[in-house]
């Protein structure tokens, strides 16, 4: 058996409960004592509470409800979850007090010089994300319990083009962090079709005694972009937009949302995307207005000219 596989051994063998002696170890796993001395030392020092008596009846045991400690952590997965909660925390994750109780946990588990270690790691590292003052964590734990159940729920919603709160009754899919908010993917029993709701707008929630079956195949994520993204093929068919410009700017343009969809060649200097006329004109040119002079389109020519009137339009309102 290999040396990982010999410790985690030994670690289910004091995981029972029960007191056992280097030499019943040894015997159980056919391997010299004094390997078994190596791997508790190991484990040990990796933040392991083994107790060692001595004496006639004496050997080594674990901590009372030591079975309770995520024992096989590295310390590049520790550090990865705390880094991960940062994430969270940032997000607005409706669970922090379940979170911030597993951060502690997880570091009450760990030795002095194991926490010395996280803790230069977390400083430092932090998140920049939008406000999320707004949102509701109860709401949105509601409707996540809700979509785990699946039950359907009784919400209160505000959409952006009216101003009083509507009761609607939906089936919630899931939830999904977008663009610095949260929403939820429901079948909405009103408009009788999926749609998805801005968590920041939903006033209240109120579980219902009705349950509902989610499609199998079905994936909140893909939804989701599906609707933000416009449907290749709706306009009068697709055409090449070349753009040339400085790398990083093309980097990060390709990286874009919305434009890393349409992306069908990339050069040092040029991107080349494959959308639909419509789309051209509609959307792309408020994508690249943001860099400037650092990118240029160069092909179609329709397309140049849209964004000449978008920019004078600009300059006109400016002057007025």
């Amino acid at each position: 058996m290999s040396k990982n596989g010999n410790m985690l051994s030994i670690l289910w063998m004091l995981n029972t409960g029960a007191q056992i002696t280097a030499k019943q170890m040894s015997e159980k796993l056919e391997i010299n004592i004094r390997t078994v001395y190596r791997y508790i030392d190991a484990l040990c020092a990796s933040g392991v509470p083994i107790i060692s008596e001595s004496g006639h009846h004496g050997g080594y045991r674990l901590l009372q409800d030591f079975i309770r400690a995520p024992l096989l952590f590295s310390m590049e997965e520790q550090k990865a979850l705390l880094h991960a909660a940062v994430f969270a925390q940032g997000a607005g994750y409706p669970f922090d007090e379940a979170l911030n109780h597993s951060v502690l946990k997880l570091k009450s588990y760990s030795n002095q010089e194991q926490l010395s270690e996280l803790n230069r790691h977390l400083t430092g590292f932090e998140v920049i994300s939008g406000s999320n003052e707004l949102v509701a964590k109860q709401i949105l734990s509601e409707i996540e319990q809700a979509a785990a159940d699946e039950y359907s729920v009784e919400i209160e919603y505000r959409s952006g083009r009216e101003e009083q709160p509507k009761s609607r009754t939906v089936d919630p899919y899931g939830v999904v962090y977008w663009n610095n908010k949260w929403y939820t993917v429901a079948f909405c029993q009103l408009r009788n079709e999926i749609r998805s709701f801005r968590a920041d707008r939903i006033i209240s929630v109120k579980r219902t005694e009705f349950g509902f079956k989610r499609p199998a195949a079905f994936s909140v994520r893909s939804f989701f972009l599906e609707r933000l993204l416009p449907d290749l093929g709706e306009g009068e068919g697709p055409t090449c937009v070349i753009i040339e410009g400085r790398e990083a700017s093309l980097d990060d343009l390709c990286h874009n949302w919305f434009m890393q969809h349409y992306l069908i060649e990339r050069t040092t200097n040029q991107a080349r995307f494959l959308l639909d006329e419509e789309i051209i004109h509609k959307y792309v040119p408020y994508f690249l207005l943001p860099y400037g002079k650092t990118i240029k389109v160069l092909e179609p020519t329709s397309f140049k000219n849209t964004v000449q009137t978008i920019l004078q339009d600009l300059i006109v309102f400016y002057e007025e």
